[in-house]
């Protein structure tokens, strides 16, 4: 399958659309980033809350500890600090769940701000190329071997626009349906021209420049 035109005009054309779409997107995987690294910097204070919790429970369980040593009412000093180790326990659990809230937000803005504007692009230019590509080797398959020169003449009476069959030379049209050759080929370069693609012969290439 071709992906690029043999006219160096629309050659170019593609080159730049694709090119500009690969900056496209390079643009906003860096935009998405920037924004994901923004919104994680909104973790902080829960990242703060969950190390003050991890702290006050790990030292209302070594004061639990300890008083849990201390002969006859050890085991009534140590509840409360159980209970405060336990509250800090809770503390903790929502720093972390303020953390994982603040982590999906930065990865689903960030996948949005890639999928929507890329998308929306890729939307435009993907069924462009993949179209161009499709006629380009339908165009080259009638092309190989014994080129059939009048289908794509044929095509090219067809759907080529007023503008372009009435730059070609007078008569063109009649000596087509009386078979002669010349104009056959002339108006195959015709179509072949639209694709940006060149019929191999001695003569030279087609007058009017390919369209995108």
């Amino acid at each position: 399958m071709r992906f690029y035109a043999q006219h160096p005009a629309l050659r170019a054309r593609q080159l730049a659309a694709d090119l500009g779409m690969l900056l496209w997107t390079v643009l906003w995987v860096l935009v998405a980033r920037a924004v994901h690294g923004a919104v994680l910097a909104l973790a902080e204070p829960g990242r703060a809350v969950e190390d003050l919790g991890r702290s006050v429970a790990g030292s209302m369980g070594s004061a639990a500890s300890a008083a849990e040593d201390v002969p006859v009412v050890g085991d009534e000093l140590a509840t409360p600090f159980d209970k405060l180790a336990g509250a800090a326990g809770a503390v903790r659990g929502s720093g972390q769940s303020a953390q994982d809230a603040v982590g999906t937000l930065a990865t689903v803005l960030a996948v949005v701000l890639v999928v929507l504007p890329v998308g929306w692009l890729l939307l435009r230019w993907l069924p462009a190329r993949l179209g161009w590509a499709r006629e380009a080797g339908a165009a080259q398959r009638l092309l190989a071997g014994t080129p059939d020169v009048e289908l794509l003449a044929a095509r090219a009476v067809a759907t080529a626009p007023l503008s372009r069959l009435a730059a070609l030379p007078a008569g063109t049209g009649a000596a087509w349906r009386a078979g002669d050759p010349a104009a056959t080929r002339t108006l195959a370069q015709l179509e072949l021209a639209r694709l940006g693609l060149r019929l191999t012969h001695s003569g030279p290439d087609p007058a009017l420049p390919p369209r995108s």
